[in-house]
């Protein structure tokens, strides 16, 4: 997020709202997750994008470490490969389930066990950081989450590699 800047000028508390968005070069998508895990409580979290950067690793490793986060799932593209090859020694240390495939959504569950809350995001956002605007749509809809998390869950299983099967075939060359 930019100095100066709060997040509360572009959203409320998702108990006050339950559905909201924004359209800024102001935050990032990692400022959102951090205050989403503030209201929910530690949380498993299922995030897609096209690809990701050491920035952004770097923010969710200080997220996990303050043990706000119990797992982490991750969905990238096969055209990021080499990309996230060249991060796997700090992915696998931050993220504990990556996967590649045909990719190009940007897509964010958060699930609390210990309050039961669901939290989806929707962002125009890869899974960087950036100066651009972007746009964001949150919501607190279970209908939203049980959605995207099938979707989510049928690409795990049946339409990705797991980073760790590709990684083991690359050293193997």
């Amino acid at each position: 997020m930019k100095r100066n800047a709060s997040i509360d000028d572009y959203l409320k508390p998702l108990a006050e709202c339950p559905l909201q968005c924004y359209l800024t070069n102001t935050l990032q998508v990692a400022d959102v997750v951090e205050w989403v895990l503030a209201q929910v409580g530690k949380a498993t979290i299922w995030q897609t994008s096209f690809s990701i950067s050491e920035e952004f690793l770097r923010r969710l490793f200080f997220i996990e470490k303050s043990g706000k986060v119990d797992t982490i799932h991750l969905i990238l593209d096969f055209k990021a490969t080499q990309k996230t090859l060249r991060l796997w020694p700090f992915l696998t240390r931050v993220i504990e389930h990556t996967y590649l495939a045909d990719n190009h959504s940007k897509v964010i569950l958060i699930r609390s066990e210990e309050t039961a809350r669901t939290v989806s995001i929707i962002t125009s956002q890869n899974l960087t950081r950036g100066n651009r605007n972007e746009s964001a749509i949150v919501t607190t809809d279970p209908a939203v989450f049980a959605t995207f998390h099938e979707a989510l869950t049928d690409i795990m299983k049946n339409h990705s590699v797991p980073l760790s099967e590709l990684f083991a075939q690359k050293i193997a060359e």
